[in-house]
């Protein structure tokens, strides 16, 4: 029984570890505000450092440190057709989609 309660513990996590590291700059497909708490954004990029299951798609929590900066130029992004990179910190949501901690805009 313990072990059972073990092992659907270590399934339940939110979390799962991967590597971190810049994506490669690349074009905004979608910008998903939501009331989970976080949002989530599908980026077209080629190079992933994560070894999360969704290679293209990303999020970051609203009550984390510079996450409203993060949004707001996804946002700028998307307005402008602008490139963005981000850096995935090496944690993979249930989901699959790589936690973000930077975000890089360039024209």
């Amino acid at each position: 029984m313990r072990n059972l309660v073990i092992t659907l513990a270590a399934l339940c996590s939110l979390d799962a570890a991967a590597s971190s590291g810049w994506t490669d700059y690349a074009q905004v497909i979608e910008l998903v505000p939501t009331i989970h708490h976080r949002f989530k954004v599908n980026i077209a990029v080629k190079q992933n450092e994560s070894d999360c299951k969704q290679e293209q798609w990303f999020y970051q929590d609203y009550d984390t440190a510079g996450s409203h900066e993060m949004f707001i130029t996804l946002l700028e992004a998307v307005s402008s057709d602008s490139k963005v990179r981000v850096y995935v910190t090496g944690r993979c949501n249930i989901d699959g989609y790589s936690e973000i901690s930077s975000v890089g805009i360039r024209p």
